[in-house]
Order: C-alpha cells, then structure tokens, then sequence
C-alpha cells in the first residue's frame, strides 16, 4: 500500500502547531513580547539603565558631592575624539576669568593645550558592587584629576559635576521605584486577595480603606505626609520614608484587580479540589490561584513602575521628597526652578531626559507585556 505523502507547507505547519501545543505559558509570552518592537526597544533601554544602576561608581568620575566654586556654572564640555584621523580622545582646559561688565564668572577654552582623556583609567577608589576595591572609571584625564578638567554635562551652581550626580541620581530614582512597586504588589496581592477569597466583614473593611485611600487628592497627600518627616533624619531613613509613603498609595488599584480575579475563580474546579484535597488557603491562594494570572500581576507592576518613578522625582522637585545630600533625578531638577537659572544655566534641565525616556521605556514594555499576556490575543 502506497504511503500518502503531505505537502512541505502542511508539515511545516504542523510542526509549528505541535510546537505551540506543547509550549508553557512563559514561552508563549516571550514569543508574543519579541514581536512588539517598541517593548523590546524598550525593554533594551531599561536594561542599559540598570546596568548604569549597578555600575554609578565605574561610570562617575568626579565625586558627586565635592563642590567648588571656582567650577561653577560649567557649560557641558566636549570631547574631540579623533586627532588626525586616530583615536586618540582630548579635552580643552578651561580657564576661570571675571567679565568687566556682567561681573560673572565665564570659562574660557583654551585651544592651545590638549589633555588627553584616557578610557578605563584610574580615578578616586570605589567597592565595584560594594564588594571589589578598585579604582578603573570609564573616563580619566592623563596626569591630571578628572573632576578638576572634565565636565561631560556641566557643573551646577556649587561646582559639582552634574554627569556624575546625574548617574548616581539614576541609581536612587529607579531603586526607589523598583521598592515602591515591590511593596505595593505585595500588599496589593495580600490584601486583595484576602478581601476576595474570604469576603465577609474583611472583604468590606479593606474595600472601605481602598475608596477612602483612593478618594483623597494624591499630590496633597503626598506633602502632608512627606512634610511631616522630621528635618533631622539622615538621607537612608527619609529614602525609606519616601518609598513606604508611595507604596501606601500605589496598592489600591492592583488590590481591586486581585479581588476581582479572586471572586470569579474561587468557584473553579481546581480551588475546590485543592480545598478537598486538605490545602491550607494560604496555599490555595498563592499556590493555585495568583499564578493564574501572574502574567497580568507582571504586566500591571511594569505599568505602575513609571508613575512611581515620576512621584519620587515631582516630591523631590518640590522639596518634599529626597533632600541634599541625596542625589535623585527630583534634586537635580531643583536647580532649573527658576527662569533666571534656565537662561543662564539650560543644562541643569538635562535630568529631564532620562525622566522622559525611562517612563516611556516602561510604557513600552508594559503595553508590550499586556499584549503578551492576553489569553485572546
């Protein structure tokens, strides 16, 4: 008996089905996630900026807080990075003098020396990771000290170099929001999860506390509470005030996404087979039904990262969040406040752009990860 022989397109197809049945959930997400190009584009730019996060010591080459007065109000400084056709990376030094008329300070560049910027080079001694001592940053001037001849971004009106206060600034906004987020999902699932799976008089109370929560104006309530921190706190202790009083806040809306989840399967089969089987309902909870919709908890944490992000830097910028000598993106724009500043001085709103792109990264991803995580898509 003759054998049938398929098509190629149908063995092909075939094979994708095949592939596709057998798939986790996780792979399916993945392959749904890399066709999104702005989630991936953005997922690639968030990368970059942890990996700045991890690294602030190797990338700053000046001391954020070392301040001189003779450094300030630098214009950002360029540096020329081929000489005669080679790589060879130099600066211009400049020279401090007093304007007759205006009595302002101005920075002269002077053209005839050239100091040559040295890549990998030793710098002031850091703990890469807190663990290894060593001194090699991405950027050093030959012979001289870095701090006192290179000013990628400027300096501000104290003479600190902002390139490095903007890396470091970077380091506590995006910690801040990764720790808001972490502990709005974990009392957004808790509380949720409780209100919807037992329901009762708990169901009524923390339903109660999420409309009174939510009802109040939040940027208010964000300065009452922030206000009332005491002036004497040293900078981790306001940090981990600022991150306890966004949480506080951010928690309500994945709670009632949580409750909603919960009230529709705690009739399924597979929760009232885990009850009969003699599962405590801590387990039933965290073990069965939360992971049902784990994709959908990971794609409304990656949307509830840039508000945290932006709530941190506007408390910040008004004085009510971080304070010097803490360095956040919310401090650095302290300085661009007003229009006299912003005419003299532009490249202090230069924070604003890592502001602006990180949020949109997040936005990306978070949109791309919903797709994803669409059952229906």
């Amino acid at each position: 008996m003759a054998e049938m022989v398929l098509p190629q397109d149908t063995l092909t197809t075939t094979a994708a089905e095949e592939k596709i049945a057998v798939a986790t959930q996780w792979q399916l997400m993945w392959w749904r996630f890399r066709k999104h190009k702005l989630a991936m584009s953005g997922a690639i730019v968030l990368i970059v900026f942890y990996l700045i996060v991890v690294s602030v010591d190797f990338l700053a080459y000046a001391d954020p807080n070392d301040s001189d007065a003779q450094r300030g109000l630098i214009a950002p400084q360029s540096i020329v990075w081929l000489d005669n056709g080679a790589f060879k990376p130099y600066v211009h030094p400049l020279k401090g003098t007093r304007d007759p008329k205006t009595f302002r300070r101005v920075y002269v560049v002077d053209t005839d020396t050239r100091l040559p910027v040295k890549l990998f080079g030793q710098g002031f001694p850091y703990k890469f990771l807190g663990i290894f001592p060593t001194d090699i940053h991405l950027f050093a001037v030959e012979g001289v000290d870095a701090q006192t001849a290179l000013f990628l971004l400027g300096t501000d009106d104290q003479g600190r170099d902002l390139w490095s206060r903007l890396v470091y600034g970077t380091q506590t906004s995006l910690t801040i929001g990764l720790f808001s987020v972490a502990l709005s999902l974990l009392l957004g699932v808790v509380l949720g999860g409780i209100s919807g799976y037992w329901g009762g008089i708990l169901d009524t109370v923390i339903q109660r506390i999420i409309e009174i929560l939510r009802s109040l104006p939040t940027i208010p309530l964000w300065m009452g509470l922030t206000a009332a921190l005491p002036n004497d706190w040293s900078v981790n202790q306001v940090y981990f005030a600022i991150t306890i009083i966004i949480s506080l806040i951010g928690w309500t809306e994945l709670a009632r996404v949580v409750r909603g989840r919960f009230l529709s399967l705690r009739q399924d089969d597979f929760v009232m087979a885990a009850e009969l089987l003699g599962c405590s309902k801590a387990r039933v909870i965290f073990r069965h039904m939360v992971p049902s919709f784990i994709s959908h908890i990971i794609a409304a944490t990656t949307l509830a990262l840039p508000a945290m992000i932006i709530s941190e830097t506007s408390l910040s910028f008004l004085g009510l969040g971080l304070r010097p000598p803490a360095i956040s993106w919310g401090v650095l724009l302290q300085g661009a406040q007003n229009i006299q500043a912003l005419a003299i001085s532009p490249w202090l709103l230069i924070p604003v752009i890592p502001v602006i792109i990180a949020v949109l990264a997040f936005n990306f991803v978070g949109d791309g990860l919903r797709d994803a995580a669409d059952p229906y898509g």
